[in-house]
C-alpha cells in the first residue's frame, strides 16, 4: 500500500511536470527505471507479476517496450509521462529470466534502456523426513539424525526439536542435503520424541517433519552369551553326526554283520575283499579220520541270493599223506 501510494504521488508530479514541458517545448528522455510493482523479485509458479518502466523526464508521447533476455515482450504507448506497467504471468522457470525497458520518444533515435532485473522463483518446500540410521540405542551412544525437504527453493533452513524444545540452532543448507546433527543418549529423557523444522523464503510456508523416537537396546547378559554358544556348539554337534551315519557309521556296521554271518557258518571263503558279496565261493573240508587216506571236501558256489537260485555242490576226494 505504501508503495501505491509513493507510485501515486510519482504519476501526480510527472503530470506537472508534463505541463511545464510542453510550455517550454521538447526534451531528450531520461533513462527510464524499470521496477517490480509487488515490491519484491521473488515470485512462485503462476504468479501475476507486474513491471514499471517509466522516465522520469522528457517529451511525451513516450513508447515503452519490455524485453526479456534481448528478446522484444510487449509494447506501450503513453501520451504523457506516466509509468508504462507491464503484466506477466510467471508459468515456468524460463519466465524468470533477465528484463529490462526501453523508452522512445519523437526526439530520441535510439531510445534509452533501464536498469535490469531478475526474478526469483520461489518453490513452496515439502514436509521434511526426520530421520536416523538407527532406531534403537544404548546409554552412553552417539546417535545422529538427518532432516531433509525433497522439494522446495534453496536456501532452506532447518531446526531440529525435541518435544517443543529446540535443541540445536538453524542449520542453513544451500544445496539439496540433510541437515544433520549429533546426540548423546546419556539417560533415559533423551530417549523423547524429536521433530525438525523447514523454512525457505517463501511466504506462510513453515513445515513440520514426522516424529522419531528411540528405542532403548536390550543389553545381552554373559549368561545369554553363554547359552547361546553352547546351543550352537550343540548344533554343530548334530549336524557333524549326520553327516558321519552315511560315511563311517554304516559302512562299519555292514562289514561286521558280514564277518559274523562267515564265522557262524564255518566256510572259508576264497574271494578277495574286492570281490563282489553276492558271488562267494566256500570251501567245506570233512574231518579226517585215521583208517582213511583220503578225505572229502565240497565246494559251494554262492550266487546271489536275491535271485533265489539252488546252490551248487561238488564234492570231492583229497589223497593224503604224511
Amino acid at each position: 500500500m505504501f508503495f501505491l501510494t509513493i507510485l501515486l504521488s510519482s504519476y501526480l508530479q510527472m503530470s506537472q511536470q508534463i505541463q511545464k514541458t510542453t510550455a517550454n517545448g521538447t526534451e531528450t528522455l531520461s533513462n527510464p527505471r524499470l521496477i517490480p510493482v509487488q515490491g519484491t523479485l521473488n515470485v512462485v509458479m503462476n504468479q501475476n507479476v507486474t513491471l514499471s518502466c517509466h522516465s522520469d523526464s522528457g517529451s511525451p508521447p513516450v513508447r515503452y517496450t519490455l524485453f526479456k533476455c534481448s528478446q522484444k515482450v510487449s509494447t506501450l504507448n503513453r501520451p504523457d509521462l506516466t509509468p508504462g506497467l507491464f503484466n506477466l504471468t510467471i508459468n515456468s522457470a524460463s519466465d524468470v529470466g533477465e528484463y529490462k525497458c526501453k523508452a522512445e520518444n519523437n526526439i530520441s533515435s535510439s531510445g534509452k534502456y533501464s536498469n535490469s532485473l531478475n526474478f526469483t522463483l520461489i518453490e513452496p518446500i515439502s514436509k521434511p523426513v526426520l530421520s536416523s540410521p538407527t532406531s534403537q540405542a544404548k546409554k552412553a551412544q552417539n546417535v545422529t539424525l538427518s532432516c531433509l525437504s525433497e522439494n522446495g527453493s534453496l536456501p532452506i533452513t532447518y531446526i531440529f526439536f525435541k518435544g517443543r524444545q529446540s535443541i540445536s540452532p538453524p542449520v542453513k543448507m544451500q544445496k539439496r542435503e540433510a541437515a544433520v546433527i549429533f546426540l548423546f543418549i546419556n539417560s533415559s529423557s533423551d530417549f523423547g520424541t524429536y521433530k525438525c523444522r523447514a523454512e525457505n523464503s517463501f511466504r506462510n510456508n513453515t513445515k513440520y517433519s514426522n516424529s522419531f523416537n528411540f528405542t532403548l537396546a536390550e543389553e545381552r547378559s554373559h549368561s545369554q552369551t553363554l547359552i547361546i554358544s553352547l546351543a550352537l556348539i550343540l548344533l554343530l554337534f548334530v549336524i557333524g553326526f549326520a553327516l558321519a551315519i552315511p560315511f563311517f557309521i554304516i559302512p562299519s556296521y555292514k562289514a561286521r554283520k558280514f564277518k559274523s554271518t562267515r564265522s557262524s557258518t564255518g566256510l572259508t571263503s576264497t574271494t578277495n575283499a574286492e570281490e563282489s558279496e553276492n558271488y562267494i565261493i566256500y570251501t567245506e573240508i570233512e574231518p579226517v579220520k585215521p583208517e582213511e587216506e583220503y578225505v572229502n571236501f565240497s565246494v559251494i558256489r554262492r550266487e546271489d541270493e536275491k535271485e533265489k537260485r539252488a546252490c551248487a555242490t561238488v564234492y570231492s576226494k583229497v589223497l593224503i599223506r604224511d
